[in-house]
């Protein structure tokens, strides 16, 4: 018998999972079915006095199966006949009908809420997975061992054993830090037999970022911005995160849509979710920081040529602002200069000389003291 392989393993843990959530739905359908049939005898034996005998099982069956498949939904309605008590929820369906109640109202209203608990359960799924991300983000700096793991196809299969683990009363950030550098070892250990470098050399986007829209994160050398989903895995975001921080920009952005488009659609979009993540670390209120766009709308001045870009600068400056700062405008205006100079259809053709990579071997940008910034309002 072979030992089933990291991306087995990821796959098994998936279809458990969504087999868990199928199940629970299952097991919320049987539960409504079981109330109905309880409502059905209740009324039999207030009315008559006694309550209608179940018919067959074969009967039954063949009566209310083709019902079952036509108005469930499928995950659900195959789940639900596959189990050794279908033969007595079909009698209690083939029951109910034949006490006048019309199934084509009763099962959708049974797969709604059998859709709802299937989805719930799916959905805390997901958030735990994320909240294992967030873990090895807070846990690991920004380098080949962290994407290492939540590119890796078996980060599914990682991510359940974490939680057993943390269920058993084991540190698991504590076993993460611990095997760090270990696994730093191997992987250069391994880039070396290959003839590859350690460490990435700086992207031009790492170069042209460089500066207080990345000042103070954890940030690899080489993100691309162009791919959004492999820099939010570089940046260790998971997708429930990002969904949660592009509704606090646009609940912050209520009546500009537009505005809040183009800010969740930049390219530096990544840039600014990281920044958001870090706060949340840190137990700063992102929302009251993301608030200030409603009341200092410099953003908004000028042409919308560049509007995408000073959008960024706008909320980057609003969530690097310390939190007591009076509520009025900001101090720091959106320079439209700026904006023009870092927008990717204008960019310069080489990081311009306060951004340039550190002389240090193997020290990211942002690990560097970043150059004073004149803070100034625009003309």
């Amino acid at each position: 018998m072979t030992t089933p392989t990291p991306e087995e393993r990821a796959g098994e843990a998936f279809v458990e999972s969504a087999a868990e959530a199928v199940q629970t739905a299952v097991m919320a359908a049987r539960l409504v079915m079981a109330v109905a049939d309880a409502a059905r005898r209740h009324q039999q034996r207030k009315q008559e006095g006694k309550e209608d005998d179940l018919p067959a099982a074969e009967e039954a069956v063949n009566g209310v199966g083709r019902d079952v498949q036509r108005l469930l939904p499928s995950d659900v309605s195959t789940a639900l006949m596959g189990e050794a008590d279908w033969p007595q929820l079909a009698q209690q369906l083939l029951a109910l009908r034949n006490a006048g109640v019309d199934l084509d109202q009763v099962l959708p209203r049974v797969g709604e809420i059998a859709v709802n608990v299937r989805d719930q359960v799916a959905a805390k799924a997901s958030e735990t997975t994320d909240l294992w991300v967030r873990t090895v983000r807070e846990t690991l700096p920004a380098g080949p061992v962290r994407e290492a793991i939540l590119t890796s196809p078996a980060w599914p299969e990682m991510a359940a054993t974490m939680a057993r683990l943390e269920e058993k009363g084991v540190d698991v950030r504590e076993v993460l830090a611990a095997a760090h550098n270990a696994v730093l070892a191997v992987d250069q250990g391994v880039a070396k037999k290959l003839g590859a470098a350690a460490e990435p050399a700086m992207s031009r986007d790492a170069q042209l970022s460089y500066g207080p829209l990345t000042t103070g994160l954890d940030l690899p050398r080489d993100y691309d911005l162009s791919d959004r989903e492999q820099t939010l895995t570089k940046l260790a975001i998971g997708p429930q995160e990002n969904q949660r921080y592009i509704r606090w920009a646009r609940e912050a952005m209520s009546g500009h849509e537009r505005a809040a488009d183009l800010l969740v659609a930049s390219r530096q979009w990544p840039l600014v979710a990281c920044r958001m993540a870090q706060m949340e670390t840190e137990g700063k209120p992102v929302r009251e920081h993301l608030a200030r766009l409603s009341r200092d709308r410099s953003w908004q001045e000028d042409s919308d040529d560049t509007l995408g870009t000073r959008l960024v600068q706008a909320v980057s400056e609003a969530l690097r602002r310390p939190a007591g700062d009076a509520p009025g405008d900001s101090q720091v205006r959106v320079s439209t200069e700026a904006a023009r100079a870092t927008s990717p259809s204008a960019g310069p053709t080489r990081a311009p000389s306060t951004g340039a990579a550190p002389s240090a071997a193997g020290v990211a940008a942002h690990r560097e003291n970043a150059p004073a910034v004149r803070n100034g309002r625009t003309r």
